[in-house]
């Protein structure tokens, strides 16, 4: 597995699968299978509501708990329960994450940036991140932060590269883990000629060919999948390399434009929003 090298020193695979929209019966068991298969980077949040489901599938998995990169994510509701991370922890089944996200620049979140350094000056989050904070976001955290984010997890894909974006992670030398890094099942993404061609050249399908874009860019991606075979040859993607001049040739189809437009309402809704745990 390739791993990266984050700006406190440790490492995270560049490949693992996400659980956004996986019921718990459907994360249990494809975390469960993806770790058997090699995956060794696990994603979910309490907005998932299948964070206990999560930890069943690691422990079945027979993976040790050291050997796996766990990311979860605070949600909004969360930031000023002063027990959340105690909480997170106690669905997922362990003593530490690997990661520990802020899931929205919804409610306090400066509170809840604050739960993250606590966690991680603690040792229950080696390391952290924010989720979706980006323009005046990100700004803000910037002048606000006692310990740099190690991570941001936003929407990326070769449609919107998040140049601008780029530019203050460079700095500071901050991950991005790709969120709908196949242009949320826009088929007019994967089946750009420039992805079809090189599918043929490497004997890959193009949804195999731009995730390793992803991993080529830097960025870390989640897939996530309920079918095992899915699962599966979204992890076959690290024995080939794409040329500077292939990455050349995807980067002329970034047309700076999204899929989800957050509104100013929605951060509102996102705060008010308490997920059910007990559905886990």
């Amino acid at each position: 597995m390739e791993t990266i090298k984050l700006n406190n020193g440790l490492s995270c695979p560049v490949v693992g699968i996400g659980t956004f929209m996986l019921s718990p019966a459907d994360a249990q068991n494809s975390v469960r299978e993806a770790l058997k298969m090699g995956y060794r980077l696990i994603d979910t949040a309490n907005a998932y509501v299948n964070e206990r489901a999560v930890g069943r599938g690691m422990r079945e998995s027979g993976v040790k708990r050291e050997e796996i990169f766990l990311s979860t994510k605070l949600w909004p509701s969360e930031y000023e329960n002063p027990n959340a991370v105690e909480e997170t922890l106690a669905r997922l089944g362990v003593d530490y994450v690997d990661l520990l996200y802020i899931h929205q620049p919804a409610g306090n979140w400066m509170a809840g940036y604050r739960q993250l350094e606590k966690a991680y000056r603690d040792g229950k989050a080696k390391a952290i991140g924010i989720s979706n904070f980006e323009g005046k976001y990100i700004a803000e955290l910037e002048t606000k932060w006692e310990v740099i984010p190690q991570f941001i997890q936003v929407e990326a894909h070769p449609y919107f590269a998040q140049d601008e974006l780029r530019k203050t992670l460079n700095r500071y030398d901050i991950r991005l883990m790709s969120w709908y890094p196949l242009g949320h099942g826009d088929k007019a993404l994967i089946e750009e000629p420039v992805f079809r061609e090189l599918g043929k050249k490497y004997g890959k399908t193009p949804a195999q060919v731009i995730l390793r874009w992803h991993t080529q860019m830097g960025f870390v991606v989640i897939p996530g999948s309920r079918n095992v075979a899915h699962i599966r040859d979204n992890l076959d993607i690290l024995d080939f390399t794409l040329t500077d001049a292939e990455m050349n040739e995807i980067a002329k189809l970034n047309k700076g434009v999204r899929y989800y437009i957050r509104t100013d309402e929605a951060l509102s809704g996102f705060a008010a929003w308490q997920p059910a745990y007990e559905a886990e």
